[in-house]
C-alpha cells in the first residue's frame, strides 16, 4: 500500500494522464432548482481495487471466509445508507463483475492510474474528474474486511453535521517504540515513548493512536489541492477487533477467523440454525457415479463430511438430504448417515419449505448447501447458504459462503464449522 493509502497528509500533484476515452465533460455541481437551494452534499464511497496486486494475485477478489475480499467492505458501505453512490475503481474485468454483483457502480480507471507507481490520490482525482456531482469522497480500503456500517455512519455525521473537512480511521495500540540503529553505526537505542525506569502497566497507559488504513474521507476541495487529510481534520477511533488489514495480516487463515468472529454479515440479524439441507450429488458426493457389473450404483463420500454431519447432529442441528435425481435409496442407506432423504425432487424449494414448516422454523433457521441451478432459490432463502468450491457459477452467485473444499471432498465439514462459528456469533450478541 502506498504512502497516501496510509493517509500521509502531503501534497501530491494531480495525475497527468487521463483515461483513454477522452477528456471528461464539465458537469454542473449539485444545486437546488429554482430557489437557489443547495442539495445535500453528494457523499460517494470509493473503493480502489487495482488488478495488479504484487503480493497476492487478484487479492481484492480472493475469497476470505467464503466472500470476495472486496465484498466485505461493499456490503458495509451499501448497508450504511449514508452514501448517495458506492463505487469501485478498477482496471480489471473480474473485479468489475464482482463489484456489480455486490451492487456497486464501476469506474474503469485508466492505465495511467493503474501503474505500480500510481498513488491512491491519483486514482481518486481521476474519479472526481469524471464525477463532478461528487462533493465528498469516502475512500474505503478493500483490505479492511471487518469494517461495519456503524463506523461509516458516524464518520458521515462528522463530515455533514460537525463540519469536518477530512476524517480518517485510527486504532489504539499499546506498543513501546525504540529508535532504530543503522547497521555498522556504534550507537545505543533510545526509548521513544516510555521511561524504561518506570514502565507503565497496560491498564495505566492510554496507548497511542495509529492509522489503520480502513478509510479516508475528504471533501473535494482538499483532494483537488492534493490532500486526503487537511483542513478541519479529525480521526475516528475504530475498535481493535475491527482493525484487520490484509496488506499487513498476510496470514490469510488467521484473517479469516477474525472476520468470521468480528466481521459484518448483513442487516438482518442472524438466527441459530436448526436444520441443514444438503444436495446429494455434488455436495455429499463429488457427482461421480460408478456402476457395477450387476448394474448397481456405487457412490463415494468423504469421511470428514460424515464427521461434520455427526457434529451437527450432536449440536442439535437436524441434517437432511435432497436430490432431483432418482438416487438408489439402497445405496444411500448403506452410507449409514441416519438422515432423512428425499430423491426424485422436481421442486426443491417446495420440499424444503415443507420441511421447515413441519419443524416450525423460519427460513433464517435453515442452512442450505447446494451446487446446481436447481438449488438457487433455496440458497437465496436460507439463513446461511453455501456451495462447494466446484459449484456452478449461478449457485455461487446466490450464496454468502463458498467453500474451499469441493463436493464430496470435505465441503459439508467445512460448512459445519462455518455454521458453528455463526451460532457462536449469535450467542455472543445475545449476551451483550
Amino acid at each position: 500500500m502506498d504512502a497516501l493509502e496510509k493517509g500521509a497528509a502531503t501534497s501530491v500533484p494531480a495525475p497527468r494522464g487521463r483515461p483513454s476515452r477522452g477528456r471528461p465533460p464539465k458537469l454542473q455541481r449539485s444545486r437546488g432548482a429554482g430557489r437557489g437551494l443547495e442539495k445535500p452534499p453528494h457523499l460517494a464511497a470509493l473503493v480502489l481495487a487495482r488488478g495488479g496486486s504484487k503480493g497476492i494475485p487478484l487479492k481484492n477478489i480472493k475469497r476470505l471466509a467464503g466472500v470476495p475480499l472486496i465484498g466485505w467492505v461493499l456490503r458495509a458501505a451499501l448497508d450504511a445508507g449514508v452514501f448517495q453512490s458506492v463505487w469501485v475503481s478498477t482496471d480489471h474485468d473480474e473485479i468489475e463483475n464482482v463489484a456489480k454483483q455486490f451492487g456497486a457502480q464501476v469506474h474503469r480507471r485508466s492505465s495511467e492510474t493503474s501503474k505500480d507507481s500510481s498513488t491512491s490520490l491519483d486514482a481518486i482525482v481521476e474519479f472526481l474528474n469524471y464525477h463532478n456531482e461528487v462533493d465528498i469522497v469516502g475512500n474505503i480500503q478493500a483490505t479492511s474486511p471487518c469494517l461495519h456500517p456503524t463506523d461509516l455512519q458516524k464518520v458521515a455525521e462528522m463530515i455533514r453535521e460537525e463540519g469536518y473537512d477530512s476524517v480518517f480511521s485510527v486504532v489504539r495500540r499499546h506498543q513501546f517504540r525504540w529508535s532504530e540503529i543503522q547497521k555498522g553505526v556504534r550507537e545505543v537505542t533510545e526509548p521513544l515513548n516510555l521511561n524504561p525506569a518506570k514502565r507503565p502497566r497496560r491498564q495505566d497507559w492510554d496507548g497511542e493512536l495509529y492509522e489503520n488504513g480502513s478509510f479516508y474521507f475528504a471533501k473535494r476541495h482538499l483532494i483537488e489541492m492534493g490532500y486526503l487529510q487537511g483542513g478541519k481534520m479529525a480521526y475516528y477511533e475504530m475498535r481493535a477487533e475491527h482493525s484487520v488489514d490484509i496488506d499487513v495480516d498476510i496470514d490469510w487463515p488467521i484473517a479469516e477467523q477474525r472476520v468470521l468472529r468480528f466481521g459484518y454479515f448483513g442487516k438482518e440479524k442472524l438466527k441459530e440454525i436448526k436444520l441443514l439441507v444438503c444436495n446429494i450429488d455434488g455436495c455429499l458426493t463429488n457427482g461421480h457415479i460408478y456402476v457395477s457389473g450387476d448394474q448397481k450404483e456405487i457412490i463415494s463420500y468423504d469421511v470428514k463430511d460424515a464427521i461434520g454431519i455427526s457434529l451437527l447432529k450432536k449440536n442439535g442441528i437436524e441434517v437432511r438430504f435432497i436430490s432431483e435425481r432418482a438416487c438408489s435409496k439402497q445405496t444411500l442407506s448403506a452410507l449409514k448417515l441416519d438422515c432423512k432423504m428425499e430423491v426424485s425432487v422436481s421442486d426443491k424449494l417446495a420440499i424444503v419449505d415443507e420441511w421447515r414448516k413441519e419443524m416450525g422454523l423460519c427460513w433464517k433457521e435453515v442452512a442450505y448447501l447446494g451446487n446446481e441451478v436447481s438449488d438457487e432459490e433455496c440458497l437465496k432463502r436460507a439463513g446461511l447458504s453455501a456451495v462447494p468450491a466446484d459449484a456452478c457459477s449461478g449457485a455461487q452467485k446466490a450464496v454468502g459462503y463458498i467453500c474451499k473444499c469441493g463436493g464430496g471432498r470435505g465441503a459439508i465439514r467445512e460448512f459445519a464449522e462455518h455454521i458453528f462459528l455463526m451460532i457462536e456469533k449469535v450467542n455472543n450478541s445475545c449476551q451483550k
